[in-house]
C-alpha cells in the first residue's frame, strides 16, 4: 500500500475479506477479494453488490461564486443544476483536451459537492478559484459506499422512504441505520444503483448492516477491480487507463479530445463559454481515433495493450477487457482508427490473445440505458 495518505474506515474489512489494500489515489484501495471477481460480477449484475469507492475526492464548494467557479471549469451549464439534482461532466485544457471528468452535486443554493477520480479537475478547480469568494474543502471523513444492482432498490426502500421514486442523477438527505446519510441514484456500473455518502464513523455501521442484512437477497462485497468487468459492458471510462496519457502519440502531447472519447455529450448544447470549449468545437471531425467496443472470439478476455490488426497493419488498442459467464463474451474497449470504429469490422487481436475479433457499438449491455434510469 504504498503512498497512501488517505485512510478508509473500512480498511479492516477489506482485509478480513482478502484484501491487501492497493492505492489508488492515496488510499488503500480494495482492488480484490479472495472471492471470485466473476461471482462479484454476477452478484450485481442479477442481484446487488456493495463496494467501498471512497477513495474518489469528496471536494465541498461553498459560496457566492461556487456556480460561476465550476460554470467556467466544466462543460455543463452549472445553472440547470438544482439542489438535489446531480450531473456528469467533464474538464478541458485550454486546448480542448479532456483532463477529467467528475459528479456535480448542487446540495444547496450556494452549494456543491463534486466527486473526481483520478484526474487533476480538482487542482484545476482550486487555482481556478484564488481570487474568488468560494471556500473549498477536501472531505475525508465522507466515505462512500456504492450499492448497486437490480435488487439495490428493493433492499433500500425498505428503510429509506421515498427511495423508490428517486430519479436517476438525484439525491436526498435522509438516515440509514440511524446515521445521517446522503443517497444519490448514481454509479459507475450500468445497473441501478445508488451511492451512500456517509461520515468515517458511520461507514463500519452501515457497511455490516448491509450485508448483514442483505444476504438473503444475494447482496455481497464487491472489489473495486469488479467495476472493470463492468465498465467494458456498460461502456465507462476510467482515466487514465483508456487515455493517452497511458497510449500516447508519437511526437505529440497527452491528451483526448471528447469527440475521440464519445463523451461529447456532456457539453450542455448551448455552452461554448467554458475552459477548451472554443478548441473543443474546432475539434470536431478531427478524430485521430474513436472510443469503441471489440467482440473477441475467446471464450477468455484479452489482455490489456493488445494490439488490433486490419489490412496488415495495427488499427488500434485494447485498454480494458473482459469474458463474461453470463453472456458467454468476450469484451473489450479499444482505441480504434475511425475507418475501423464501424459495426462487424474484422479484426485481429494480437498478444496475450491472438485470435479474430469484430469491432462492436458500445454498451455492450443495456444500449438504451433503460436500467439505470428506470422509474419506480
Amino acid at each position: 500500500m504504498a503512498n497512501s495518505w488517505r485512510q478508509s474506515a473500512l480498511a479492516e474489512r477489506h482485509r478480513a475479506l482478502g484484501s491487501n489494500l492497493e492505492d489508488w489515489n492515496g488510499m488503500g484501495t480494495a482492488w480484490t477479494y479472495a472471492t471470485d471477481l466473476a461471482d462479484a460480477h454476477e452478484a450485481i449484475r442479477t442481484r446487488a453488490g456493495l463496494m467501498d469507492v471512497s477513495g474518489l475526492k469528496k471536494v465541498h464548494y461553498v459560496g457566492p461564486h461556487a456556480e460561476s467557479l465550476l460554470d467556467y471549469a466544466t462543460s455543463r451549464d452549472i445553472s440547470k443544476v438544482y439542489p438535489g439534482k446531480s450531473v456528469y461532466a467533464t474538464f478541458l485544457n485550454e486546448a480542448g483536451k479532456f483532463v477529467d471528468d467528475c459528479v456535480i452535486y448542487r446540495t444547496g443554493p450556494n452549494a456543491f459537492m463534486v466527486v473526481h477520480g483520478a484526474g487533476n479537475g480538482y487542482e484545476m478547480l482550486v487555482r481556478s478559484a484564488q481570487g474568488r469568494q468560494v471556500a473549498i474543502l477536501f472531505d475525508d471523513d465522507l466515505h462512500d459506499l456504492s450499492l448497486q444492482g437490480p435488487l439495490a432498490v428493493d433492499f433500500l426502500e425498505q428503510h429509506v422512504d421515498g427511495i423508490r421514486e428517486l430519479a436517476y442523477f438525484h439525491h436526498l438527505q435522509t438516515r440509514l441505520f440511524g446515521c445521517p446519510v446522503m443517497i444519490s441514484r448514481t454509479g459507475y456500473t450500468g445497473e441501478r444503483g445508488y451511492e451512500i455518502f456517509c461520515k468515517a464513523a458511520d461507514a463500519p455501521l452501515i457497511w455490516d448492516s448491509i450485508l448483514e442484512q442483505g444476504a438473503a437477497m444475494g447482496i455481497v462485497p464487491c472489489a473495486f477491480t469488479t467495476l472493470d468487468w463492468l465498465r467494458v459492458e456498460s461502456y465507462l471510462l476510467f482515466f487514465p487507463y483508456d487515455n493517452s496519457e497511458k497510449y500516447p502519440f508519437d511526437n505529440e502531447p497527452a491528451g483526448d479530445t471528447l469527440w475521440e472519447l464519445g463523451l461529447d455529450f456532456t457539453v450542455s448544447p448551448t455552452k461554448t463559454e467554458f475552459r477548451g470549449g472554443h478548441e473543443h468545437a474546432r475539434l470536431q471531425g478531427k478524430e485521430r481515433f474513436k472510443i469503441f467496443g471489440v467482440l473477441v472470439d475467446s471464450q477468455e478476455a484479452a489482455g490489456e495493450g493488445d494490439t488490433l490488426w486490419a489490412d496488415g497493419r495495427q488499427v488500434g488498442v485494447i485498454t480494458c477487457a473482459m469474458y463474461s459467464r453470463l453472456t458467454g463474451k468476450s469484451m473489450a474497449i479499444a482505441r480504434l482508427e475511425p475507418g475501423y470504429a464501424e459495426q462487424g469490422t474484422p479484426l485481429e487481436v494480437k498478444g496475450q490473445l491472438n485470435t479474430a475479433a469484430i469491432a462492436h457499438t458500445l454498451p455492450f449491455d443495456d444500449p438504451e440505458k433503460t436500467k439505470r434510469t428506470a422509474k419506480g
